[in-house]
This record gives structure tokens, sequence and C-alpha cells, in this order.
């Protein structure tokens, strides 16, 4: 059975409703990266930090999957389908992909702030001051920020070495190390870039440009491949 793994952006989320960090409408205007998205931002003010991502919480419980990510479901239905995601909103879960890695953290889960590797699901929608872990200490929201190292790269880095076709979706391919998971791809095997605003990538054997919204443009690829596999 082929090995698909697929890179999806937030173009996919933006349209369930989740607004994108990069457009001039996006989730991040009128707040300082810095002080909502860097570990400095939530030492000087954790009530501020917390307060943003509660937000955003309570907007992603609302927001359904689309047409982008039910595909991914029926891919699935026919290969190995591996989902590596830049976002960090719950929608390849609520739609039922089953093998999900999030590079930038999980929105829906909290981590202590003295020992990373206590991580928790956040139930409901807040998460206050004074929410500890079990050893006592402030609960952090399990987000990659500006200046953290990406810990799941190398997982990341191995599924595509591994991919018999690589689908990018929604991604601006400008926020690195994620951009650069392309360049672990194996030589000749097809490569799907789809993209309303398709971004800059170098020329390369069997790569498929495809400008269109990720609800139109993955569900095309997905009958297209499930297609060429029955024949």
């Amino acid at each position: 059975m082929k090995n698909i793994v697929v890179l999806s952006g937030a173009g996919i989320s933006a349209e369930s409703g989740i607004k994108t960090f990069r457009d001039s409408g996006g989730l991040w205007e009128g707040y300082d990266i810095q002080e909502v998205a860097t570990p400095e931002g939530f030492y000087k003010n954790p009530a501020l930090v917390l307060d943003f991502y509660n937000m955003r919480r309570k907007q992603a419980l609302t927001a359904e999957p689309n047409a982008g990510h039910l595909a991914l479901v029926e891919l699935e239905k026919h290969f190995q389908v591996h989902v590596i995601t830049q976002n960090v909103d719950n929608l390849h879960e609520k739609a039922g992909s089953s093998q999900i890695l999030h590079l930038h953290g999980e929105l829906f889960k909290s981590r202590s702030t003295s020992n990373p590797s206590l991580v928790y699901d956040v139930q409901g929608w807040e998460l206050k001051l004074g929410d500890t872990c079990e050893r006592g200490s402030q609960l952090r929201p399990h987000i990659v920020w500006f200046g953290e190292a990406v810990s799941a790269m190398d997982q990341a880095i191995k599924e595509v070495r591994k991919a018999d076709v690589l689908i990018i979706v929604g991604t601006s391919m400008q926020v690195y190390p994620a951009a650069g998971l392309i360049d672990y791809a194996a030589q000749g095997i097809p490569i799907y870039v789809i993209d309303p605003n398709m971004p800059s990538i170098n020329a390369r054997p069997n790569l498929h440009l495809i400008t269109q919204p990720a609800s139109i443009g993955l569900t095309d690829v997905v009958n297209q491949l499930i297609m060429n596999n029955e024949q």
C-alpha cells in the first residue's frame, strides 16, 4: 500500500473559519507577537497569553472540518496516510484522520512550565492562572512559540523520507523549519502543492502546482489518486 504524506498549513483551516497567522485580518492582528507567542512574553504577562489562547480555543470549538479535511479521511481508506500539520487546531482529528503529527503544538493541550514532558488535555476552552501540573507548576499552552525548538521535526523528516506521494496544502512555505520538509522527499515522487496563493517552490520532476483552495484542490487530487489506484 502506498504511503502518502500530507503537509497541511493554515490555508486548510482558514476555510473552516479559523483566521490565519499571515493574513492582514489574521488572529494576531492587534497583538504584539513578542507578547503572546514567545516564552519571554509568557513569563512577563502570563494572564495575557493565557487569555489570548483561550480566545483561540473558544473559536476553534465552533469550527468544523471542511471538504479538504474530509477528503484526507477518504484517502485513508485506500492508502497509508500520515498528516503532518503546522496547525494547532484539531480539525484533522474532528474529521477523522488517524495519523496526525502536530509540528507546532496543539491548542487543546497544555503542558507544565517546569517539565515539558507533562502534557495534559485542556478541558473545555479555558486555561487559567493557578491551573497547575501534578508537581504544582503553572500550566502553559502546548504551543511551539518563537524561539523554541520544533521537537516533532525529526519524526516529520522520517515520514517525508518514506513518502511515495507528498501533498502540500494551504501553506505559504515560509515558516521554517517546516518549509524545508519538501527537501527530504525522495527524488521523482509525485508532489502536489495546493494553494490559491501559490508559494514559490523550486522546479523538480513530478511537481504538480494546483492554484485552488484546499476544499476544491485537495478533493480533486484525492479523487485522482484513488481512481489511479483502482485502475
